[in-house]
């Protein structure tokens, strides 16, 4: 996607619905231009069409993963290299499915000594080249889409676990604190992680924030520090206060990443 594609799917999903001509007075495009980013992005599964405008793709299915690839990449970035400084070297790790976390995977290949367990053949793919680290494969059914690790199988060997930290990823953040996510086998796998792990990390950019998604993965509670690359919106301030979740903004200056905001509920 080109980056006026990128924040048109950021503004419908943080509107819920956009009309054609709102968006193309918002990005100084012609209403036939914008229509031309609708269907393609529509063909992509990012966005729904309708009759004068765009909403949110459906709540029942996730987005094709190789469009998630490209989707929000640089706020994936920075998150994960700012999740990757709180990660010491020498911890055990268990990493799950998804984008943002196979971008953490990326930032921590200059890590050393690290013992990483994981269900996803791209983090391993990723990480396994560094001799000073070693990389676990969960058993189970490999999903050719996205190199995914899935079933009973894969939950049974996580439980033979305690990791220090659990790095996950979601698919959506409920206005109460509600983890969310698409597919049961991933969240039963993710369930399994949040019991096995010392800490919990959750990384999520800013579209999860109020995003729909049909399964019950957990609960903010359940999470110690959540990496974002923006403010949470500030209705869901107090749900974060009240699961006492510390907070991690990353944003980017200039070429460089600090983080931008922590407090802890």
């Amino acid at each position: 996607m080109n980056f006026r594609q990128n924040e048109l799917v950021r503004t419908v999903r943080e509107q819920g619905f956009s009309s054609i001509e709102d968006l193309a007075q918002t990005f100084d495009v012609t209403p036939q231009t914008i229509r031309r980013d609708v269907n393609a992005l529509a063909d992509e599964g990012l966005v729904r069409r309708y009759h004068g405008g765009v909403a949110p793709a459906s709540g029942a299915e996730n987005v094709a993963y190789i469009a998630r690839c490209g989707l929000l990449l640089p706020e994936k970035q920075r998150i994960a290299a700012l999740l990757a400084e709180h990660i010491p070297n020498r911890a055990s790790l268990f990493i799950n499915l998804g984008t943002t976390t196979e971008a953490v995977a990326a930032a921590l290949t200059g890590h050393a000594g690290l013992r990483v367990i994981t269900n996803n053949l791209n983090v391993a793919t990723m990480l396994c080249d560094d001799p000073r680290s070693e990389v676990v494969i969960t058993s189970g059914l490999v999903r050719g889409r996205d190199r995914g690790v899935t079933g009973e199988a894969t939950i049974d060997f996580i439980r033979q676990f305690k990791a220090d930290y659990g790095v996950i990823g979601i698919s959506g953040i409920d206005s109460d604190g509600t983890l969310r996510d698409f597919d049961y086998r991933e969240v039963r796998v993710s369930q399994a992680i949040l019991a096995h792990s010392r800490r919990v990390f959750l990384a999520a950019d800013h579209s999860k924030f109020g995003r729909d998604a049909l399964v019950e993965l957990g609960h903010l509670s359940q999470i110690d520090v959540l990496f974002t690359d923006a403010s949470p919106p500030p209705a869901m301030i107090p749900v974060l206060v009240e699961a006492g979740v510390k907070v991690q903004v990353a944003s980017a200056t200039g070429t460089g990443i600090e983080p931008e905001e922590s407090y802890t509920g």
